[in-house]
């Protein structure tokens, strides 16, 4: 230990101990400034390149036009290619809540149209006046 902090002197430089748990103790000759500097420029560039996958939501109704449907799936689309989950929301009003039939279809029939593009993570289910179908993209 001491000759190791004989050379590290006559170096100008620390050392560092890399490995304290294993036996003999692993120890390295080496600018400590410089290695933290370094340490944390990865662990920033591992950040950027990490993806955080958010949850979006879309909110659909059980009478919704076809047209309005079109546009809610192009943005369900967009968001399955940006890597986002996205949670379908079809809301029921008043007393469309009794046919929470038609609204299952509905689900079906997104389901189908968004195809290939995407992974049910979870069906089609009822919770109070909402049905909720989560999907995301496929790896």
């Amino acid at each position: 230990m001491s000759q190791a902090l004989g050379e590290a002197e006559k170096a100008s430089l620390d050392l560092v101990e890399v490995a304290p748990n294993s036996s003999p103790p692993v120890c390295r000759i080496m600018d400590y400034g410089k290695y933290r500097y370094q340490r944390s420029k990865k662990q920033t560039i591992s950040k950027k390149t990490a993806s955080t996958v958010q949850l979006k939501e879309i909110r659909v109704r059980p009478k919704i036009e076809e047209h309005d449907l079109l546009v809610k799936l192009r943005h369900v689309k967009r968001f399955l290619e940006q890597n986002n989950k996205v949670k379908i929301t079809m809301m029921f009003r008043g007393r469309e809540i009794v046919y929470s039939e038609k609204g299952r279809q509905m689900m079906e029939n997104i389901r189908e149209r968004l195809g290939e593009l995407c992974v049910i993570d979870q069906p089609p289910k009822r919770e109070g006046r909402n049905m909720i179908m989560v999907v995301s993209p496929k790896k």
